[in-house]
């Protein structure tokens, strides 16, 4: 059974763990504010596959999040950034959080992954547009320039959407960790083909 775990990021008031809440219990539990960090776990199919979830919802992060990002920098699998598209400044703050994670953190000096984390940016209050301030064309653009899935959701309105968020988002993860896991074997198989060369070989040379 494969292990996924994602880390959920944003501004106070973007309504992140009201996006998470909605998918892990299809319920909308309205907005809360939380001076401290959970971690939900969820057992789950996707594409047939069982999985173990877990998501770390972090206190919100504003402007100067780059503290408590580090703490689920080299934890997560996966990130999703939400931001209200009713709030400009929450769409700012996420514009920062994509840039420390795709920097990445190594005590306290930014140097870029190895390999590119996937990343979903969810502009949350889809049914506020009537005061949007964030077009989803803008959300799009930024997300492009990421190389990173974009859905715009309501969590108030719509399970649908945030399932199928969560769920392209989990495949891409499997997807690497399979390319990680595959990394390694090939890795280690060159690393005894090249002791046993070795070995053999000197033992040749003494005969």
């Amino acid at each position: 059974m494969n292990d996924v775990k994602l880390a959920l990021l944003g501004s106070p008031g973007a309504g992140k763990s009201a996006v998470l809440v909605r998918f892990l219990t299809r319920r909308f539990i309205g907005e809360y504010a939380s001076n401290a960090n959970s971690l939900y776990h969820k057992r789950l199919s996707v594409d047939g596959r069982q999985l173990n979830l877990e998501v770390f919802d972090p206190c919100s992060q504003g402007s100067g999040a780059r503290r408590v990002l580090e703490e689920p920098m080299d934890w997560a699998d996966g990130f999703l950034v939400v931001y209200n598209i009713s709030d400009r400044a929450s769409f700012s703050n996420a514009k920062t959080l994509l840039r420390q994670i795709r920097e990445g953190s190594n005590g306290g000096c930014s140097s870029f992954r190895e390999v590119e984390v996937p990343v979903c940016l969810v502009g949350n209050k889809q049914d506020l547009c009537h005061a949007r301030q964030v077009p989803a064309d803008e959300g799009r653009c930024l997300a492009q320039e990421n190389r990173c899935l974009f859905q715009e959701v309501s969590a108030a309105e719509s399970y649908q959407d945030i399932s199928i968020l969560f769920t392209q988002l989990i495949r891409q993860v499997l997807e690497q960790l399979k390319q990680r896991a595959d990394r390694r074997r090939y890795s280690g198989s060159r690393s005894m083909a090249k002791l046993i060369t070795n070995v053999f070989g000197k033992r040749r040379k003494s005969v």
